[in-house]
């Protein structure tokens, strides 16, 4: 069995309490009260609750720690190493609010600006993803490691597709046919912190999307990199949170997808 940091406890006790509320709220899910924040962005009474859940557990256990929050604003940090909660508590809003079965809690730990721990639960299946940087990826008990495909013939990808308020249609839409036409197949599932873990357990080959915040990757680019995967922006740095974007592979896809990426946008 693989061993749990205190760190690592301490987020898994948060996620699987609030999930609890989640699993409640998903099953009468018609009866949610729900607010729309935007054409295709919405927020509900289960997102709160779930954050304010998540919240309180890790305040009780680390309480100089800061947020960074998806439906609150960020909290300083008071800790001397500037350690900080990045969470997403529904990953997958829109499936969670049409009674689609694939959603998730996301939460990372950040300290002098890396994530060391990531956390990520979905709770329809029980399926828990954590991983610390140094210490490798884990669903459950078992260890992750990314799929050993190396050809993007053999390859399965998953992306994320701009929505009604989303910019770059073309972009992406060149970006679709470069990828669709070269590979196995191509998912959309409409939550990319379960991409990332999917990447990391290698369900997926590679994954790819832009106009993301650091809530949605946090904890699964750790996952990804401690399974093994590349995890970079689209210009090959190691900079995805600052621009919101991410390619993510193993180490023999990671090129080619990027590459496909790049060659699809030449003028």
């Amino acid at each position: 069995m693989a061993a749990r940091s205190p760190a690592i406890n301490v987020m898994v006790k948060s996620a699987m309490k609030a999930a609890r509320q989640l699993l409640h709220d998903f099953n009468e899910v018609e009866q949610l009260q729900v607010s729309k924040k935007g054409p295709a962005d919405f927020v509900s009474t289960a997102d709160t609750a779930a954050e304010n859940t998540i919240t309180g557990e890790l305040k009780r256990a680390r309480p100089d720690y800061g947020f960074l929050l998806e439906e609150g604003n960020a909290v300083e940090s008071k800790d001397p190493q500037g350690r900080r909660w990045i969470i997403d508590p529904l990953d997958g809003t829109t499936n969670f609010l049409h009674g689609i079965p694939h959603f998730a809690i996301s939460i990372a730990l950040e300290e002098a600006g890396q994530i060391v721990a990531g956390v990520i639960y979905e709770p329809t299946r029980d399926e828990m993803f954590w991983a610390e940087k140094g210490k490798g990826a884990f669903l459950n008990d078992r260890r992750l490691r990314v799929s050993a495909r190396r050809n993007m013939e053999d390859s399965v990808f998953a992306t994320g597709i701009p929505t009604l308020r989303g910019k770059d249609h073309g972009t992406y839409l060149k970006h679709l046919e470069a990828v669709m036409t070269r590979c196995s197949s191509v998912r959309r599932f409409g939550a990319a912190a379960l991409d990332l873990a999917y990447v990391a357990a290698g369900r997926y080959d590679g994954y790819w999307e832009r106009g993301l915040s650091p809530w949605d990757i946090a904890a699964g680019m750790l996952l990804v990199k401690e399974a093994g995967g590349y995890c970079t922006d689209y210009k090959n740095r190691d900079k995805c949170l600052e621009a919101g974007e991410v390619v993510a592979a193993n180490d023999a896809v990671h090129g080619k997808l990027l590459k496909t990426l790049r060659d699809a946008t030449k003028a």
